[in-house]
């Protein structure tokens, strides 16, 4: 370990720190839907997008009815993917001609993508043209964060109310997030990248000579676009096999820092949104301390178990922590702390192989996968899952003192306890369970929890 180590750590969540007020109230006005500065260029592209689905923005809907809409509107981008991924050799914008992906192939990405999850088992720099890469799987990335902040809106404002049959309008607010934070804030973040030396071109490949003179082809393509979207909500499916480690998606030390803090920002923000909107800030910082004390715990970890090394190489008398699978131009420091941002963030990019961490050093990130990713945690998703255990706290906490829970107003009763443990224990109940072992793939599991889900939301 190093001074200039710490040193990293502490900048890094003294920045997070600075950032998560103003994050948090720009956060907040998209979810009162106030006019923000993007409103002049984007308001008129909102309405079009309300006249032309005949959309009313200002009529809300019960819980029923935003939940089945969210999945619908969801299931389209799905089928939508697939059907690009399966026509990929005769659409346009694939200067490789690289072939199509097969059935299986298409659909494990197509779900992937739609959940969040953004497992890759392809090499995209050799898989996906440049047609799939920018409208199969960056409209996910842009439509997953969206859905996930607005399903975090819609808890919020059931928290906030006292009393509504409605939660919002799933329609403006995947809109708004979408027109109002991803769209501008992905555009200075791809600005800064191509900066930085991360490409952005539609061209398909450069050849080179390595200083052996062999030749090497180099894939190009819209990475920039990518990549800032990707980190931004917290995705992680990267342009290339490498991800974060490749030198074109992550060129510098300062993009690395910048891709940390990105994954962060927007799950740090919305802690300040929801104490903001329950009328009490405090609860929005208390709920951010409790995930920052998760959170360098575990950093402290890993940190210092890879600078300790892999412990028969220090028997044996070689210096140095463990080098293995980390990129040399980021070290140990910003490759200990990557890890448990991204895996806390549940975010699948990476600037370390963590399969070639140390034993406690690959612990962090497992622990911070298993507590369901919600130390910060994905947009969206990281505070509704948060909120999940807060409920249960208060309620035990409200038991063994004699008193009846309540958590910002709200009284917590049998009904919402069971629902939170529920929603808390479906994550092992579907790794678990047998049905999983009946289904050809996990994603095909998932698919048809996801089917179940719809069926009883549209019969109740």
């Amino acid at each position: 370990m190093t001074i200039q180590g710490w040193i990293l750590i502490v900048v890094f969540v003294a920045i997070l720190l600075a950032l998560t007020r103003p994050a948090g109230m720009w956060l907040h006005a998209i979810y009162e839907g106030r006019r923000t500065p993007f409103h002049m260029l984007f308001g008129p592209v909102e309405r079009g997008f309300y006249r032309l689905a005949g959309i009313d923005p200002d009529k809300e809907q019960g819980w029923r009815t935003y939940a089945v809409h969210m999945l619908l509107f969801n299931v389209v981008l799905l089928l939508f993917t697939y059907a690009v991924l399966r026509l990929q050799d005769v659409l346009p914008m694939n200067p490789r001609h690289l072939a199509t992906i097969a059935p299986d192939g298409a659909f494990n990405i197509a779900v992937s993508f739609t959940t969040n999850t953004n497992w890759q088992w392809y090499s995209g720099e050799v898989a996906l043209s440049n047609l799939s890469q920018m409208f199969g799987l960056v409209i996910h990335n842009f439509m997953s964060a969206a859905t996930g902040i607005a399903l975090a809106f819609a808890l919020f404002r059931g928290f906030a109310r006292r009393e509504t049959m409605g939660l919002g309008n799933f329609w403006a607010d995947v809109t708004r997030v979408t027109l109002y934070l991803l769209v501008p804030a992905c555009l200075v973040y791809a600005i800064f990248l191509i900066a930085s030396g991360v490409p952005q071109t539609l061209a398909a490949s450069v050849d080179a000579t390595t200083l052996e003179g062999a030749k090497q082809t180099i894939a190009l393509g819209p990475v920039a676009s990518q990549e800032a979207i990707k980190m931004l909500g917290t995705n992680g499916g990267g342009f290339f096999n490498a991800n974060s480690a490749h030198p074109f998606e992550n060129p510098t030390a300062l993009s690395n820092l910048i891709q940390m803090l990105s994954i962060f920002v927007l799950g740090a923000g919305l802690t300040w949104t929801f104490g903001k909107a329950v009328g009490d800030t405090r609860q929005g910082w208390a709920i951010l301390a409790a995930m920052l004390v998760l959170f360098i715990g575990g950093v402290a970890v890993v940190y210092w178990a890879e600078a300790a090394g892999n412990p028969i190489l220090q028997h044996l008398g070689v210096p140095g922590g463990n080098m293995e699978g980390k990129e040399v131009r980021f070290g140990i420091a910003a490759s200990a702390l990557f890890s448990a941002v991204t895996t806390a963030a549940s975010c699948g990019a990476v600037n370390a192989m963590h399969d070639s961490f140390t034993a406690l050093g690959g612990m962090v990130p497992l622990f911070n996968m298993q507590l369901g990713e919600v130390v910060i945690g994905g947009v969206g998703a990281g505070i509704y899952g948060f909120l999940l255990f807060a409920i249960l706290a208060v309620f035990v906490a409200g038991l063994m003192v004699g008193r009846t829970p309540e958590y910002v107003g709200k009284k917590i009763e049998a009904r919402e306890v069971k629902l939170a443990v529920l929603a808390i224990a479906i994550l092992p109940l579907s790794i678990l369970s047998r049905p999983v072992a009946l289904c050809a793939s996990y994603w095909h599991f998932l698919l048809l929890v996801w089917l179940v889900m719809l069926g009883l939301f549209v019969s109740t």
